[in-house]
């Protein structure tokens, strides 16, 4: 009798809390025009899982604790994990150079003498290599077999390093491909197969797997809620080229095993399963030039130390088409939090729900580090570039759109940056700072032989000279008033006269840059954005022949005389110094599949 009253005594304490993150679950669904949601709580009491708003906005079915989810990234925190059982099994070496592993695989890597590409750097984020392409990201071709080799790169070009591995981090999807194909080469099957039967399975998550799984068609599982856009509209998964790096089902009690597992000590019914120093070290980066700098953020073997809402964890973010999702560990406390959103939104506030599961986990809040005094921070003054930058094929964009410019105040360092609101460093010593709603170091500046370097643990920046920066804009300054007067003069010509033979190729060359709009915007899918369609095929062809049409008129119009004819050379000149720029950037012509 005493131990029913004490199980009713803690179900009446218990019941009420998940009633409330429900409710605010809810809430928060509706204010951010979200979809629905699963998550689950760990505690050192149990799990709780919950559900809010709905599995699918077409037939108005309600989500359920048990509705299975995907969660785009965060699949690399399991990915990585099954490779560490590998690790364990002594299958494979942190350290082993990838060459021992994947020799077809070509590999350009200019420091291969002294700084060879090596598994940790894969898993890490420290590899060097480019993210992903758009062809390898949103296209139609792939299906749910389709070899990972085929993701990797095309007509047998070799993945090119564009810095030395184990220095920088950057964020790589086709790292954790390869990582992929490391599980097939070192099993002899389909990694799906593998880390479902000999990973998945002994923890206990029968609710997941790798394959690929969808909603619609044969095969269809009605218990895997649907994805879904801004507008509400609905979106089935789809397979993709790089799926390792994001292909993966499961639900918020799978989630809760694997979370209480990776804050556990790595034995399964009291045998080890995956080493527990490994375990331990996930997260905890050590190696890149940021770290031994002292910064304490980074990324290690599939786990980032986040710091957010005035708590510090061990998480994973993800997004893939239709989800948003989170993981989040604190291991001190044995408590951790997941949560899948069956909504891919551009403007929904994301943090906002992971306030309520961190909030319902009663976690205790970080002191921020005290500020300490900088007398040089000035020397840090300056304009920074990404290096290397996440997506190498706008590589020249980012270096317009993504550069830092940071100045001394009288507090700290501002930040300024036209993709990201402002930021206040705070000092506190030996060229490390906190962002003012931080609680530990969240930035370390850094000088040496490269010159003069910053990091913010999820991408590093390199001071450049100020000239570079502002001539790169005043190239894009001038391109964009010789086009605009080239289409103005060009329209008024073409309406009012009089007429010439350059101008009018000139204007025909301008509005035919209108041509793919309708075939790339109503004529198909944005998830086929890097396959060779008519859309982005007539991209390439009218953005390659722009400057051969100016050249033209440049030609056919050389003997007009007056002021007009002049500044129309003037603006052809100017329009063709910044179409140079970009085909050098490699986005000229502008070929999407590429």
């Amino acid at each position: 009798m005493r131990l029913l009253l004490c199980f009713l005594l803690l179900l009446a304490t218990t019941l009420p809390a998940r009633a409330e993150v429900a409710g605010e679950m809810a809430a928060a669904l509706r204010e951010q025009g979200l979809t629905g949601a699963v998550w689950a709580l760990v505690t050192p009491e149990g799990v709780a899982t919950g559900a809010a708003g709905l599995a699918d906005a077409g037939t108005g079915a309600a989500m359920r604790p048990d509705h299975r989810v995907q969660m785009g990234s965060v699949t690399k925190t399991v990915l990585a994990t099954g490779v560490l059982r590998l690790v364990t099994l002594g299958h494979l070496s942190l350290d082993q150079p990838l060459a021992d592993i994947l020799p077809t695989v070509a590999i350009d890597n200019p420091w291969a003498a002294t700084h060879p590409l090596r598994l940790r750097h894969l898993l890490d984020h420290t590899s060097g290599l480019d993210d992903a392409r758009l062809w390898q990201v949103f296209s139609r071709r792939p299906v749910a077999d389709t070899p990972l080799m085929q993701g990797i790169a095309r007509d047998g070009q070799a993945l090119r390093l564009r810095w030395p591995p184990g220095q920088r981090f950057s964020y790589s999807n086709t790292g954790y491909t390869l990582l992929g194909m490391v599980v097939e080469a070192v099993t002899g099957e389909r990694y799906e197969a593998w880390l479902d039967r000999a990973f998945l399975t002994p923890l206990g998550m029968r609710d997941s797997t790798f394959g690929f799984v969808t909603q619609t068609g044969p095969g269809a599982d009605p218990r895997l809620a649907m994805g879904h856009f801004d507008d509400g509209s609905t979106q089935a998964a789809i397979p993709w080229f790089t799926r390792p790096a994001g292909q993966f089902t499961t639900s918020a009690a799978d989630m809760a095993r694997l979370a209480q597992f990776l804050m556990g000590d790595g034995m399964i019914d009291g045998v080890p399963f995956i080493a527990s120093d490994l375990l331990r070290t996930m997260g905890r980066q050590t190696g890149t030039a940021a770290a031994r700098a002292g910064l304490p953020i980074g990324y290690a073997l599939g786990l980032q130390i986040r710091d957010r809402h005035g708590v510090v964890g061990l998480c994973h973010s993800g997004n893939i088409v239709g989800y948003r999702a989170m993981l989040c560990l604190y291991p001190d406390q044995g408590k951790a939090f997941f949560i899948s959103v069956n909504a891919d939104s551009e403007t929904a506030s994301y943090p906002a729900l992971d306030a309520i599961l961190i909030r319902a986990l009663s976690l205790p809040p970080v002191t921020p580090l005290p500020t300490a005094a900088d007398p040089e921070r000035a020397k840090w003054q300056g304009i920074y570039t990404p290096l290397p930058n996440r997506f190498d094929q706008f590589a020249y964009l980012d270096g317009l759109t993504a550069t830092v410019m940071v100045m001394a105040v009288p507090d700290g360092l501002l930040l300024t940056n036209m993709q990201r609101p402002d930021r206040m460093l705070l000092p506190l010593g030996n060229g490390l700072f906190r962002q003012q709603d931080r609680t530990i170091a969240s930035h370390v500046f850094m000088e040496d032989a490269d010159g003069v370097s910053f990091s913010d643990g999820g991408q590093s920046y390199q001071r450049v000279p100020a000239w570079r920066f502002w001539l790169g804009w005043l190239s894009v300054g001038a391109g964009l008033l010789g086009l605009g007067w080239l289409l103005l003069i060009g329209l008024w010509r073409l309406v009012l006269g009089p007429r010439s033979l350059g101008g009018m190729v000139s204007i025909s060359a301008l509005l035919a840059l209108m041509l793919p709009a309708p075939f790339l915007i109503w004529g198909q899918s944005f998830l086929a954005l890097g396959d060779a369609t008519v859309g982005s095929v007539l991209l390439a062809v009218v953005t390659g022949l722009l400057p051969i049409a100016l050249l033209a008129t440049l030609f056919l119009d050389r003997r007009r005389t007056g002021l007009l004819p002049w500044l129309d050379r003037l603006a052809s000149l100017a329009t063709l110094q910044w179409l140079t720029v970009l085909a050098v950037a490699g986005l000229l012509p502008f070929r999407l599949w590429g």
